[in-house]
């Protein structure tokens, strides 16, 4: 008898729900802060469907509110401010974001997203930019062990969950525009300084430089070590070009 995988059963409202970020903050004198993304995590061997829901809709105009995510994928929500008044200053605002199955209409899953409108302040915006980090770094750690359980990953599992191509009939169905599959970590070396080699090159330009100059009669240095004009022009060449790849680095 062939033994086949038995999906978990799905209980209305305890679904988790992956959402970053859950906090959003708009200031006032700062445009580019009008316009915010919810990035929706699908870490699921099934298809979800979402809805936006907003406490003051008439403040906020939200781009596809209502759409799916595919399996092991995740969708952008944008989300824009378009009251900016100086009344709404500090005023809590709620956006409830609901999952269920595609195949259902009960609400799987739920979370709330505050969003505030705050005047400019660069002290204020870098607390809640290490606050987002922090929120982030602790998202991704219980979302890695989730995929990791659903998927099966010995890993890394945003390395190795490869990207889904859409087909043409999946774009043509699909109600959001800015949907991609899930998420990749990049991995970035950070430079240590300069080479051995490259020290030790530029030592020795150094050095040379400070040898005398062929044709000098009174000096302690023995003849064999002077060198000539075009000798020492190379060296300061090769000491320009060691200092700018150390400055670059």
């Amino acid at each position: 008898m062939q033994q086949q995988r038995s999906q978990p059963e799905l209980v209305e409202g305890n679904l988790p729900v992956f959402v970053f970020p859950t906090e959003l903050i708009f200031y006032a004198d700062d445009q580019s802060t009008h316009k915010q993304v919810l990035t929706l995590y699908n870490p699921y061997e099934f298809a979800l469907k979402f809805k936006v829901l907003c406490t003051t809709p008439n403040k906020y105009v939200v781009v596809d509110a209502a759409g799916a995510v595919k399996p092991l994928c995740c969708v952008d929500i944008v989300i824009r401010h378009r009251d900016v008044r100086s009344c709404h200053y500090d005023v809590i605002d709620k956006f409830r974001l609901q999952v269920s199955e595609q195949s259902q209409r009960k609400a799987l899953g739920r979370k709330e997203i505050i969003a505030t409108l705050l005047p400019s302040a660069k002290e204020q915006r870098k607390e809640v930019e290490e606050k987002r980090i922090k929120e982030h770094l602790t998202e991704s750690v219980f979302l890695k062990e989730h995929m990791l359980y659903q998927t099966g990953i010995h890993g890394s599992p945003f390395e190795k969950v490869a990207r889904q191509p859409w087909s043409q009939e999946d774009l043509s169905s699909s109600p959001t525009s800015d949907t991609h599959c899930s998420v990749t970590v990049e991995n970035r070396n950070v430079s240590s300084g300069p080479s051995l080699l490259t020290v030790f090159l530029g030592i020795v330009c150094i050095a040379a430089l400070m040898l005398p100059t062929l044709g000098e009669v009174e000096s302690l240095v023995p003849l064999y070590f002077h060198l000539s004009v075009n000798q020492k022009l190379v060296a300061a060449y090769v000491l320009g070009l060691i200092t700018m790849v150390i400055l670059r680095i």
